[in-house]
Order: C-alpha cells, then structure tokens, then sequence
C-alpha cells in the first residue's frame, strides 16, 4: 500500500510556521498542540495548500510564499485617511498602532495607523502581512482520507 499524499480530499495534521523573511515568526504552532484541516475547506489560504499536495506524514519543509499566492498585495485604496478628532483624545496615536472600527455591516476591522498630524489620521486597512513574501515551514505529522458521513 502506497503511503497517503496531501491532496483534495484528505485530513492533514501539521505543525506550522509563518515567518517574515527576516526570520521573525508570525504565527507558529510548533510548540502547542497540532493543526488538523481538510484540504479545501477555506481554513488555508490556496497558497499554502497548494505548497502541501503531494507531501506525506513525516516530511517537512519550508516554502516561500508569495504575496499573490499569501495574503495578497498590499492596496492603495484600503488607505483611509480621516479627521484626527475622529479619535478619542485618550488614544496615544503611534504609527502602527492597531485599532479596531466596524465596517458597514458592523463587523469587526483591524485598521493600522499608518502616518497621523493634528489634522488627519491615515488608518491602513490592508491585512499587516499584505505585500510581502512569507517564510511557511511545515512539519506533516498525519494524512488521512475524508471521511464523510
């Protein structure tokens, strides 16, 4: 019997890594408790499935990720630049400080404070890993077929 590859269709249990390319680590499950999910169900960017198909239990590795095939290019238009007095005066406005607005359907929007003056704030709505290359080092602890009831 042939060893079972990642591909549609199966159940993969990993240890993970993103890091910049500067070696910084982002999210890392290395030392907790495994990720398991079924390719294609929304819970991987296509991206990084597409860099796990044909990997088995056991392997490891360690992909760069571009932004396109990641969290997508950073876009001019998520800049949004607002009146200062939008903000409370008890926020200490730093560049890169990370705030949360609710979008038009009231949900929840992380927003970074990009530039700031005593006119105008400019909040980047971008996800904070768009537009850059992502280290993605995994460790394949277990591949299983589907089970479907």
């Amino acid at each position: 019997m042939t060893e079972l590859t990642i591909d549609e269709g199966t159940q993969v249990t990993l240890h993970f890594a993103l890091k910049l390319e500067s070696g910084e680590i982002v999210d890392s499950n290395f030392d907790a408790d495994p990720a398991t999910f079924v390719m294609g169900d929304g819970n991987l960017l296509p991206g990084f499935e597409k860099a796990l198909v044909g990997m088995a239990a056991g392997d490891k590795n360690s992909f760069v990720i571009a932004p396109e095939d990641g969290f997508g290019q950073s876009n001019p238009n998520n800049l949004q630049t607002m009146d200062r007095d939008q903000f409370d005066d008890e926020i200490e406005l730093v560049e890169g400080l990370m705030l949360s607005f609710a979008d038009a359907q009231n949900a929840e929007m992380p927003g970074v404070v990009s530039c700031f003056d005593d006119d105008s704030v400019t909040i980047d709505f971008n996800h904070p890993l768009a537009g850059r290359n992502i280290v993605f080092e995994v460790e394949i602890l277990q591949v299983a077929p589907v089970v479907t009831h």
